[in-house]
């Protein structure tokens, strides 16, 4: 049997009968809901379990414990493997599935659309190494906790060491000190025609290190970062206005409106156009 990858034009939520999910929302949890997480779950799936939700509305990360699987990122699919965390956006396009012959393992926080990890520009998408073990097993301790004595207490105690994990992970920037002021301006100001010796003299370094430090700290060249950022406020924008997809364009950097469709398709699966009919999920 192949790996294929499946359609994501389309909202898909497939689970099968060979996969489990233990999963906590912020409906059945007051300590979730206070702080601002959807939902919390750990997963064991094997084909044909597939994902594909084409309106993300609130941020969402993603650790495999286990196995391997195949996760859409970035506008193209990677291997994600043990030890390893996705983060997407709000507002973007995301999707994630199993292969044959493998199961896999892995634990998610989906936060809401109010949450700080989902407002516009806050964060690109990223991969990057981290164990989820500790992730896991606070997880699985608040479903425990939920399907017993539901103690507010200690369902907040295990809530309080999923959000500090999450934060953990969530913070690549704050790795590399230097990074901060430069995608800080860069975010206040994507309409200017940013070249590569401007970051770089705001980072307070050479080119060819800023092509270093973005590499190590997010796994993407400066000027990927900055197609990232500017592709991620498009979708935004569309996602939020009635503003003209030329106008969009404009607003994140891009004259030609052929060069801002075709980035935006190899980004994120879509042309703006596409992306603004497309069906919205909860």
């Amino acid at each position: 049997m192949r790996n294929r990858h499946p359609d994501i034009s389309v909202e898909t939520h497939v689970m099968g009968e060979h996969s489990v999910q233990t999963v906590v929302r912020a409906e059945q949890c007051e300590a979730l809901a206070a702080r601002r997480i959807a939902h919390v779950a750990v997963v064991d799936a094997a084909v044909p379990y597939t994902i594909v939700r084409t309106h993300l509305s609130g941020a969402f990360m993603q650790v495999c414990l286990d196995g391997e699987g195949r996760t859409f990122l970035d506008g193209r699919w990677y291997t994600h493997q043990p030890g390893r965390v996705s983060f997407s956006p709000a507002h973007v396009l995301h999707a994630f599935h199993c292969v044959p012959d493998q199961r896999w393992r892995l634990a998610w926080v989906r936060f809401m659309p109010e949450s700080p990890y989902s407002v516009d520009g806050a964060l690109s998408p990223t991969i990057s190494p981290f164990d989820g073990r500790v992730l896991e097993h606070a997880i699985l301790g608040l479903s425990s906790e939920m399907d017993n004595a539901a103690d507010p207490g200690t369902c907040g105690v295990w809530v309080d060491v999923i959000e500090r994990y999450a934060a953990r992970i969530l913070a690549p920037l704050q790795r590399e000190p230097r990074l901060v002021p430069l995608w800080n301006a860069v975010k206040a100001d994507l309409a200017r025609d940013w070249s590569v010796a401007e970051m770089a003299a705001i980072a307070r370094t050479s080119e060819e290190n800023l092509r270093r430090l973005c590499q190590k700290s997010l796994g993407r060249s400066p000027g990927k970062q900055l197609a990232t950022l500017r592709i991620a406020h498009a979708a935004h924008l569309l996602a939020t206005s009635e503003d003209k997809i030329e106008a969009v364009a404009r607003c994140v950097g891009y004259a030609n409106p052929f060069a801002f469709s075709n980035t935006f398709k190899r980004m994120t699966g879509f042309r703006p156009s596409e992306y603004r009919r497309r069906p919205q999920s909860a």
